[in-house]
């Protein structure tokens, strides 16, 4: 049963962490619905499943990755190529998460981790949606975004320690704010994850060196990893082409809708 559980909760992770829908969110949500056990599908195992949509990001955006640690140097340049320039925004987009992570994280996952917070974030996450897509056109790309407006995405890259949220969500509305495409948006804050999850499971590895684990927690993490890789592939992979014609409106009312059956199950005590 266990192991059945890590392999939905990793497909859950793949789906909806590329998706403005909140994965932290529904990982919580899945967790109580079903009453597995928290402390053994806790921050750690959600981390593990975090790596697996990592390792989705780093193959399929392996072409930009591989560019931008060629032209590392290039970033230090005055007129910087492309990947010098990503280089500085991603860099930029980073500072906030590292300041509020180091600060805060312990506070928001001992006070935050719940089924009402989730909630009432999945509820204010779509208002912004809503309101996001209803501002001007955007047609520009991480090209003409600048170092602030990087630091910009990263503010809302870092309040998506919340849970509920929803970091492609809050970072994709932020870039539209700032002007870019929402593809591009999306494309730009994804390779912009890459160094704060791979930050955070350094620091759950670290963590779990520490307290130890068994061999068959071990088989879990690896069962959520794999199947969280997958289907993050899968879904990255389609919903940058969704974007391309699409817009968020379907995500921000999946959102309400299941903000609500939230509240409902909440206040039946279920």
């Amino acid at each position: 049963m266990d192991l059945l559980a890590a392999i939905l909760l990793g497909a859950v992770q793949g789906i909806t962490e590329f998706l403005p829908i909140s994965s932290s969110a529904h990982l919580i949500l899945t967790k109580a619905f079903f009453g597995w056990d928290a402390g053994r599908f806790g921050l750690a195992f959600d981390v593990a499943c975090h790596v697996g949509t990592l390792a989705a990001v780093l193959v399929y955006f392996r072409r930009e990755l591989l560019g931008m640690v060629r032209n590392v140097p290039d970033a230090f340049s005055r007129t910087p190529s492309i990947d010098g320039h990503r280089i500085r925004l991603i860099v930029a987009g980073t500072i906030p998460i590292v300041i509020v992570g180091l600060t805060l994280a312990d506070v928001i996952e001992a006070t935050m981790r719940t089924p009402a917070v989730a909630a009432t974030a999945l509820l204010l996450g779509a208002g912004l949606l809503l309101a996001i897509e209803r501002m001007g056109t955007r047609e520009g790309d991480e090209r003409k975004l600048g170092v602030g407006g990087a630091l910009l995405i990263g503010a809302a890259q870092a309040t998506a320690l919340i849970p509920g949220v929803s970091r492609s969500g809050a970072t994709i509305a932020a870039g539209m704010a700032l002007g870019l495409r929402r593809d591009a948006a999306a494309r730009f804050t994804f390779l912009m994850s890459v160094p704060a999850v791979t930050a955070a499971a350094a620091k759950a590895a670290l963590d779990l060196r520490e307290t130890g684990f068994g061999a068959d927690e071990a088989g879990l993490f690896l069962a959520g990893m794999a199947a969280s890789a997958l289907i993050g592939y899968l879904t990255v992979k389609y919903f940058v082409r969704y974007l391309g014609t699409h817009g968020l409106d379907v995500f921000a009312w999946y959102r309400i809708v299941l903000a609500a059956a939230t509240f409902v199950w909440l206040a039946l005590g279920t």
